[in-house]
């Protein structure tokens, strides 16, 4: 994966983050994953982004106060206006020995707006090198196909 197509983000999760329970608001975990694929989607087009679409969101482990969460956001795809970002979610308890765990990921469309408003076209080309990159390439190409239809 080339790095300038990818970012990671983590932060340590806090009180205010979480239900009385120490379980941490599926929605913080959402507005994490949205920045990362935002950041990502400006970097790559140099211009504002915002989100259309979100695949769907699937829990695999709860999230608690003090975890270490990363996000780690890829460009998959990118068309004329819109791109789609692969967002995936690790979570890290720094009091055990355990290493990170994935908690979840979810694809993101994001749209370059102009400063009209309206959707802009992005001037970069994006190309897989990677088999891994082929692959989800491939897949968000045939998932926009079949949206369309």
């Amino acid at each position: 994966m080339d790095v300038r197509n990818k970012i990671v983000m983590s932060q340590v999760m806090l009180p205010h983050q979480a239900n009385v329970a120490g379980n941490v608001h599926g929605g913080e975990i959402m507005k994490f994953m949205d920045t990362a694929a935002g950041a990502i989607a400006m970097k790559y087009s140099k211009g504002n982004c915002v989100t259309a679409r979100v695949d769907e969101l699937q829990f695999h482990l709860p999230i608690f106060v003090g975890a270490l969460v990363t996000c780690t956001a890829y460009i998959v795809y990118v068309g004329r206006t819109s791109m789609e970002i692969l967002v995936d979610v690790e979570a890290e308890d720094l009091e055990s020995n355990g290493g990170p765990e994935k908690a979840l990921s979810a694809c993101f469309t994001m749209v370059c707006m102009g400063k009209n408003g309206r959707p802009q076209q992005i001037g970069k080309v994006y190309e897989p090198e990677t088999e891994d990159e082929k692959r989800l390439y491939q897949e968000a190409l045939e998932k926009r196909n079949s949206i369309k239809r």
